[in-house]
């Protein structure tokens, strides 16, 4: 069973994730579906195998992303997933976009009139 996520703030882990471009193009893939680390690297030119493996291990210690292994002996096969707490925060991603395609397209301005 996997240990509980440390209690952090959202605060925190909303500015842990997005102050990395990597963790939020990771978090988009994933929320796709589960995906194999290879199949990661293979949609994220110029990430590195370190920096992602870096990157998803912090998100599985915020309880973001879960770490599946299939297969008990060589070769085993490992693939990542969203948890029920990763869409969530996803969403929350989402609104984030959303909040910056309305600030380039000038809709807050119309409404703050």
């Amino acid at each position: 069973m996997a240990t509980p996520a440390p209690r952090l703030s959202v605060a925190s882990m909303v500015e842990s994730v997005l102050g990395c471009k990597w963790s939020v193009r990771l978090l988009g893939l994933l929320a796709e579906g589960s995906k194999r680390p290879s199949v990661l690297l293979r949609l994220c030119p110029g990430l590195s195998a370190k920096v992602m493996n870096e990157r998803l291990q912090k998100m599985i210690r915020f309880g973001i992303v879960q770490r599946v292994v299939h297969g008990q002996k060589p070769p085993v096969e490992v693939e990542y997933h969203l948890t029920p707490l990763g869409r969530r925060f996803v969403a929350i991603l989402h609104e984030v976009q959303r909040l910056q395609n309305d600030l380039q397209s000038g809709a807050l301005e119309a409404d703050s009139h």
